[in-house]
């Protein structure tokens, strides 16, 4: 999609995963970062993912991959500090796109910007099928300013609590807007009941 950015952050320490890194975790036979990478070069050309700079194993398993890397020396910080630095210098509007959301696909990302396309002003955030919010979240251009400003690991939530009469929600199939995996007992549940080629288990 023309104009629009997609910010992956994946500068995040994995803290919950006790040693093990979910974001190298197999999905679809590869890595889960490098899929959610080709998942956003699937839509645009402009793809940022936001990684430590002592992040060596993540950064490789993007090798080969026309995208931009953000390195983000103050990730301690949390979330904020991820989303600042891939959005800085966007011209046009900026989709959030989580790193561990293993059930999101090329169609959910294709009906929400479909919708941001229908109504550019709003605010697009992916839903479940039910209507509960989730993610991604598509920030007008005229919000990337404020998206400089935000500070902590709230992410981007200062900016959706002032704009909160522009939020639409755009329901995707099932809960993929919904499932995020931090811990091995995610991991393992989400295998349990995942299709065996979409869960396949790290060797």
């Amino acid at each position: 999609m023309q104009g629009l950015r997609i910010v992956i952050p994946a500068a995040g320490a994995s803290s919950r995963m006790r040693g093990g890194d979910k974001l190298l975790e197999q999905v679809e036979a590869m890595p889960l970062l490098r899929r959610q990478a080709m998942l956003a070069l699937g839509l645009c050309a402009d793809v940022v993912v936001t990684l430590r700079p002592s992040d060596v194993a993540r950064h490789a398993v993007l090798r080969g991959l026309k995208l931009q890397i953000a390195w983000v020396v103050q990730a301690s910080e949390g979330m904020a500090a991820s989303i600042r630095a891939g959005s800085l210098g966007a011209s046009g509007s900026v989709m959030i796109l989580p790193a561990d959301m293993p059930e999101l696909d090329h169609s959910d990302l294709q009906t929400l910007t479909q919708a941001f396309a229908a109504a550019p002003q709003a605010i697009w955030r992916g839903a479940s099928a039910g209507g509960l919010a989730g993610h991604p979240v598509i920030f007008p251009a005229d919000l990337v300013g404020q998206l400089q400003e935000i500070l902590g690991d709230a992410g981007a939530r200062a900016v959706l609590g002032a704009n909160a009469n522009r939020i639409r929600l755009c329901p995707l199939a099932a809960e993929h807007a919904l499932t995020d995996l931090d811990t091995p007992e995610d991991w393992a549940a989400w295998r349990a009941k995942a299709k065996p080629s979409a869960a396949k288990a790290t060797p």
